[in-house]
């Protein structure tokens, strides 16, 4: 039996996400979002795909994980979400502060947590120009 075959009687954990811009109250749309998963902490990371965030800040379909996942990934891409953000608001405000450095100061989030079998993580990223913060929800 293939190790990349998911086993249908062994209950996987299974993950979700959403991004809230928290410096506008608003979800982050058009976020794109990789899933990668590992069978311990030795253990090399298998990416697995990914989605992009909906109007609704919310990743409705990623990838399933395999059996035996005990670490899961996310690789949020929010530079383009944020420079994005930071050219509109330039149009209305030119003396927005700068970060200092080229692009946005947090260009990628990786988010790394552990697993168990048969539970779902769903684990929001609330996300603002100079800092995030991560919890698992509900």
């Amino acid at each position: 039996m293939s190790t990349d075959a998911i086993d249908p009687i062994t209950p996987v954990a299974s993950v979700s996400t959403h991004i809230l811009d928290t410096s506008v109250g608003r979800p982050a749309a058009n976020v794109a979002v990789r899933l990668a998963a590992r069978g311990g902490r030795e253990a090399d990371w298998r990416a697995l795909g990914g989605s992009a965030t909906d109007a609704d800040g919310r990743c409705k379909d990623l990838p399933a994980l395999p059996a035996g996942t005990t670490q899961v990934r996310l690789d949020f891409e929010v530079q383009p979400y944020l420079e994005k953000k930071q050219a509109d608001a330039q149009q209305d405000a030119p003396a927005n502060r700068d970060s200092g450095a080229a692009g946005a100061f947090f260009p990628e989030v990786a988010v790394t947590f552990a697993v168990v079998p048969g539970e779902h993580y769903h684990v929001p990223l609330l996300l603002n120009p100079f800092g995030y913060s991560v919890y698992r929800g509900s």
